[in-house]
């Protein structure tokens, strides 16, 4: 005889944030589980102008020796001027100073591909026609 409860399932398009918190905090209490306490801080960058508008930034989390980049933004009138760079270097170094070895990120071939090979890191994986006509794409770094 199961012991185990009849669970139903259903969709959600607009959950309650409790039932979206059970989920990351049950998958974090496993991930930690399997792969050992992975302290996640965040890694904010943020480039603002004069008036203190933000004009780009970049958003990550550094956890069991990694950093990882999940947006990187610039306002399309302070696009290629380094800014992009800048911002890279100070989240490496950021990561450095937590003991990071590495780093990665994923994002689309439409979002300068080549600005991530000029800064030294080299693709480890793409999904082709993600979406149609473009591709996702994974980047990693050893820092």
């Amino acid at each position: 005889m199961s012991t185990a409860p009849r669970l139903t399932i259903s969709d959600d398009d607009y959950p309650e944030l409790e039932a979206v918190a059970a989920i990351q905090r049950g998958l974090h209490q496993f991930n930690q589980e399997m792969g050992g306490p992975y302290d996640r801080e965040p890694v904010t960058v943020l480039a603002r102008d004069e008036e203190e508008a933000v004009k780009g930034g970049l958003l990550g989390l550094t956890y069991w020796n990694w950093l990882f980049i999940d947006w990187l933004w610039l306002a399309r009138e302070v696009r290629g001027q380094g800014l992009g760079t800048d911002l890279l270097a100070r989240a490496e170094a950021v990561a450095r100073e937590r003991g990071c070895t590495d780093a990665y990120t994923d994002t689309f071939s439409f979002t300068a591909p080549g600005f991530w090979k000029r800064n030294g890191w080299t693709e480890a994986g793409r999904l082709d026609g993600m979406p149609p006509g473009h591709s996702r794409i994974w980047y990693r770094k050893k820092l």
